[in-house]
């Protein structure tokens, strides 16, 4: 059986120069294939909204429904975590969100998924990461320190509370990283080996079992499939949800304290 964690690994396509840059020291700009699931995932996300947005329809048509529904979907999530001001918040959530749905999806049907990749899945951490921090800095200015004085809490306990919060608070880039890093890269390790039983069983591998491994791999591998495609949404939307909850904490930090 193929090596599971072979679908994983970082394969140039076409390779460049190194450049050297001051104090980050030699960079590989070689083109990848983690680069060309990028690549592809943002043209489909691009030309998706284009045919949804362009010639649209007062009755819509199938693509330009399921594009207002996403839109809907993720305009009321945003109004109704983040309140009002949820408006402005709007484009950068639903510009991520369908980026990793695209990438997500994508990996099922490439030999690459992009998000099963640490430093991707990192990237999209650090960036909400930093939009949160900018806004609540932007917002309340000094007052964004409040977000670690726990008013609601006696005062006794508020510093222990509060550097709780403070963790916590830099911990959300890896806890937004870690969980669609290790769902998509799971689920597909998964579905991987299920896959590689059918194979074994019908090439004759298995033997006088191989009877008895191919139907209930194959079912595996069929279930296992519809639960991928579920889950490729289900972790666009869930991080998608994370950063409105993220962003709610500073945008109305004097509500919530």
């Amino acid at each position: 059986m193929a090596d599971p964690l072979h679908q994983f690994q970082i394969q140039k396509i076409v390779d460049l120069p190194d450049v050297t840059l001051p104090l980050i020291g030699t960079v590989d700009l070689a083109f990848t294939n983690s680069h060309l699931a990028m690549t592809i995932a943002f043209l489909i996300v691009v030309g998706f909204l284009t045919l949804v947005t362009n010639g649209a329809k007062v009755v819509p048509g199938r693509t330009q429904a399921v594009g207002e529904t996403l839109f809907g979907m993720i305009d009321g999530l945003t109004e109704s975590i983040i309140g009002h001001d949820g408006k402005k918040y709007f484009p950068f959530v639903f510009a991520i969100f369908t980026f990793i749905l695209a990438m997500n999806l994508l990996g099922m049907f490439l030999s690459f998924t992009a998000t099963s990749q640490l430093a991707i899945t990192a990237t999209f951490g650090v960036i909400t990461f930093a939009l949160v921090v900018i806004v609540g800095i932007v917002k309340n200015g000094a007052g964004f320190l409040k977000l670690f004085w726990p008013t609601g809490a006696p005062l006794v306990m508020r510093p222990i509370v509060g550097l709780i919060e403070f963790f916590s608070f830099l911990l959300r880039p890896i806890t937004l990283t870690l969980r669609l890093f290790g769902n998509m890269m799971g689920g597909h390790i998964a579905l991987k080996v299920f896959a590689g039983f059918v194979a074994t069983a019908v090439i004759g591998a298995a033997g006088a079992w191989g009877f008895l491994i191919f139907p209930l791999s194959l079912g595996m591998t069929i279930g296992l499939t519809a639960l991928e495609f579920l889950v490729a949404f289900l972790q666009a939307f869930v991080f998608a949800v994370l950063t409105c909850i993220y962003l709610n904490d500073v945008v109305n930090l004097d509500h919530a304290h």
